[in-house]
């Protein structure tokens, strides 16, 4: 009980603030939108830019940690497709995106505030190391089963690198990337534009925050209950009990393991409702499933802190 309220409430107080002035109309959908793109586009570009910049990436990213972490999110795609098709029989289209939800996890909105209220900034790295390669994995698997299911595989080659261009140009992208040419080249960066970035990057997580309340009194339940159940079962359970286990199985120092599961562990981000929209599939299960999965992660994030001690 300690763990709920001293670790993961005060993250989720902040979510629903924003989602209660929202709803009271305290706070505008243009002002929501105003957030969305400051945190999107700056702030959590430079908070990744820091802290990418400055982690002993030698030290931090490991192969063990990706495999286990990234063989859940994949299977936990494969899980949900599987279960929309056979289950629910849902088009092929609609079940990538709801395996999509599966797949993509939260991990910087909820991920890291959590990790560091539960155990300190220093256990940071290892969820670093596993967002530097978030959005680049997540959405090669999903894009190339989208565009399979499509068009074939023969149109892949033609969309590369329309897809390419279209992930590089992403400002999460970039601020790691970046972050990453800094750390292995050692570029001495002025201290006036250090403090600057840290400023930036101090704002990022609890605007963030604050916005995503916004932003999820839009997603509001609509049907599909039965499909909603099951990604929410995919995200918060099975995705990280296949990372524990590996975690396990691939002897995972401690830190390790309790950043990767922890980081499995979290709601579906709004990634997951923005990828449906983009190709206009299963939108309602994807908006539906990001609120009930988040509101849901207060009691399973606790069930984890307490399996990982």
């Amino acid at each position: 009980m300690l763990a709920l309220v001293e670790i993961i409430l005060p993250v989720f107080v902040v979510i629903g603030f924003g989602y209660v002035v929202t709803w009271a109309g305290l706070f505008s959908a243009t002002a929501t939108d105003g957030l969305v793109k400051f945190t999107q586009n700056f702030a959590i570009p430079c908070l990744l830019f820091r802290a990418i910049s400055e982690i002993d990436i030698g030290a931090t990213v490991s192969a063990p940690l990706l495999i286990s972490f990234y063989v859940g999110a994949f299977a936990s795609f494969f899980v949900g497709y599987a279960g929309a098709r056979t289950l629910f029989r849902r088009t092929t289209k609609d079940a990538v995106a709801i395996g999509f939800c599966c797949l993509f996890s939260n991990t910087v909105l909820l991920g890291i505030p959590i990790t560091e209220r539960a155990y300190g900034p220093e256990a940071l790295g290892n969820n670093f190391a596993i967002i530097a390669f978030h959005a680049p994995l997540c959405y090669l698997l999903g894009v190339t089963a989208m565009e399979i299911t499509q068009s074939g595989a023969a149109s892949i080659a033609r969309k590369a690198s329309r897809v390419l261009n279209a992930m590089f140009r992403n400002p999460f992208v970039i601020g790691i990337a970046l972050g990453v040419v800094a750390n292995l080249t050692g570029l001495p960066l002025p201290a006036p534009l250090i403090d600057g970035l840290d400023l930036v990057a101090l704002a990022a997580l609890p605007t963030a925050l604050f916005s995503l309340g916004g932003v999820l009194f839009r997603y509001r339940p609509e049907g599909d209950s039965r499909t909603i159940l099951m990604i929410c079962a995919i995200s918060l359970v099975v995705h990280p009990a296949i990372v524990w286990a590996m975690g396990h199985a691939l002897s995972l120092d401690q830190g390790a393991l309790r950043s990767a599961v922890l980081t499995a562990s979290m709601a579906p981000g709004v990634n997951a409702y923005m990828f449906a929209t983009l190709y206009d599939a299963a939108k309602r299960v994807a908006a539906s499933s990001v609120l009930i999965a988040t509101a849901a992660s207060t009691v399973s994030v606790w069930f984890w802190l307490l399996v990982l001690g």
